[in-house]
């Protein structure tokens, strides 16, 4: 079987890194953004396997604009969300929270309902979104961020038994990044900070693992368990 993917969000960070990374693996990949510029350049690196569409994720044409790629390149098997958005907000700017929310959860959901119905109709296939390791909490520094991840993660579980149920060779696959030298990555206390390479080299091979969660990188797995076991008490003062 050729091995075929496409990859939301893909003109910069994680999902860039992603792209390069597959490509070097024998995949052909579909890549999607925005800024159209950026997109043509990553194409030129591997013009023979590269497939681009521009389009904003949070407009209504967005769908029409994943279908045709999916066209283009033919049956596809994996399907990876990157897309995201997340701001530094402790002044609660609506704004800022509303276009979080827009893109991290509706536009989210769109397509994750278009990829599992896409899965569904042809027998199988594999289901990947980068949340982040803020979906375990909420946060005073970017409500909307951790809990549209937070909804994420969630949506994923369902969609998880729901593929368990249907008996098709359907995977899912969510990944919890901590934090990752990107554009998103913001504030002075960062730690542990992995380069996109990296990120990207461990979110492939959990995707040929077919785990249902990951960590990346592996040691935010500490971070996680950390975090869920911080009692309301402390943690409200943090």
């Amino acid at each position: 079987m050729k091995k075929k993917a496409v990859i939301i969000g893909a003109t910069s960070g994680i999902g860039k890194a992603l792209a390069r990374e597959l490509v070097k693996n024998g995949y052909t990949v579909g890549i999607t953004g925005r800024r159209k510029n950026l997109l043509l350049e990553i194409q030129k690196e591997s013009p023979e396997l590269i497939q681009i569409e521009s389009f904003d994720n949070t407009k209504p044409n967005a769908l029409k604009h994943v279908e045709s790629l999916a066209n283009k390149m033919g049956a596809i098997n994996l399907l990876i969300i990157s897309a995201g958005v997340g701001h530094i907000n402790f002044n609660l700017d609506y704004a800022k929270e509303n276009e979080t929310n827009q893109l991290n959860v509706i536009a989210f959901s769109q397509m994750v309902n278009w990829g599992i119905h896409y899965f569904e109709n042809q027998g199988h296939g594999h289901l990947v979104n980068l949340s982040s390791i803020a979906s375990l909490r909420g946060g005073r520094a970017a409500p909307a961020y951790n809990a549209s991840k937070a909804y994420q993660s969630n949506y994923f579980e369902g969609i998880a038994q729901r593929v368990t149920r249907s008996k098709l060779p359907i995977f899912t696959t969510d990944v919890k990044p901590g934090f990752v030298k990107t554009a998103m990555a913001k504030g002075p206390k960062m730690f542990w900070v992995a380069s996109k390479e990296k990120a990207a080299r461990q979110i492939f091979k959990s995707i040929q693992k077919k785990k249902r969660i990951v960590y990346i990188t592996k040691r935010w797995r500490i971070i996680a368990w950390i975090l869920k076991g911080i009692p309301w008490l402390f943690y409200k003062r943090m």
